[in-house]
């Protein structure tokens, strides 16, 4: 009876471990697509997005945006990609991960579209963090800053 209680208290506890991993699994914010750690994730270009002309806005915001330091190159965004200055992706507070957004330089007009994959800024008064390649497309990046209007391609 006593070899019958620890051996069933040993199964419990194993039971309650493959369910607490399965539950740690089941809340993990990576994209099914972000690809593993040795394959590398996904860079976003193999996939199509609207074009300039095609494009139906459900939201805009206006404001500033900004560009990633170099030292962010190649680290972890916030859906689990690296993060590479030559993609056009952005840094969004709220947007999901994957939007496509149109992004116009509201002084010169210039605009450059752009993937949601990753949170912030996080200062005031931004709205989004460009990636370096998309910032110099809409502006100088000298300036540091931008004024812009974001719209949400659908």
């Amino acid at each position: 009876m006593f070899i019958y209680r620890v051996t069933m208290k040993i199964e419990l506890k194993y039971l309650a471990i493959a369910l607490l991993a399965l539950v740690i699994a089941a809340c993990s914010n990576l994209p099914k697509d972000a690809g593993s750690a040795d394959s590398g994730p996904l860079d976003g270009s193999e996939r199509l997005h609207p074009d300039l002309g095609s494009e139906s806005t459900a939201y805009r915001e206006s404001g500033r945006a900004s560009f990633y330091a170099d030292k962010f190159q190649l680290r972890r965004t916030a859906n689990g990609e690296l993060y590479k200055h030559e993609l056009h992706t952005a840094a969004h507070k709220t947007l999901p991960f994957g939007t496509f957004v149109k992004v116009s330089n509201v002084v010169n007009g210039k605009s450059v579209i752009v993937r949601i994959n990753d949170r912030g800024p996080f200062i005031r008064g931004r709205i989004i963090d460009l990636s370096k390649s998309a910032f110099s497309s809409i502006g100088n990046l000298a300036s540091g800053i931008l004024k812009v209007e974001i719209e949400v391609i659908e």
